[in-house]
């Protein structure tokens, strides 16, 4: 009876053991140029509330202050917009997007290739 046990309960810790050294489950997940490859939709990339040509971003630092005085902060977003401009330099329109106050910078220089020369942007990419 009593090699019965011990064989049994060299049984379980061996089991025990294996169990723990073998190889590890591979969670593999696809990267994003393969999975771009299979669906058109997924090319879509994040990108950053920042103006294109400005670089404006999110004040962030706003604080609102009520009736009792509590100072609650709070985002304050940019006023940002699609707009589509034709560049003479690449013969071509871009979509770019801007925030109000770039809107008006490219209106005040004349076009979008100077604004972007003035401001170092690539229209290239857009």
């Amino acid at each position: 009876m009593r090699t019965a046990i011990t064989t049994l309960l060299l049984a379980v810790v061996v089991a025990a053991a294996a169990a723990f050294t073998g190889t590890p489950l591979q969670l593999t997940r696809a990267s994003p140029a393969s999975t771009a490859a299979q669906s058109p939709r997924s090319t879509l990339v994040m990108r950053e509330r920042a103006c294109d040509l400005l670089g404006k971003k999110a004040n962030r630092k706003a604080r609102v202050v009520t009736f009792s005085h509590k100072r609650i902060h709070k985002v304050q977003q940019v006023n940002l917009q699609w707009k589509r401009f034709y560049s003479d330099d690449l013969g071509r329109n871009v979509r770019l997007r801007l925030s109000t106050k770039g809107i008006k910078t490219v209106n005040k220089y004349g076009s979008i290739d100077a604004a972007a020369k003035k401001f170092g942007v690539n229209l290239a990419k857009y």
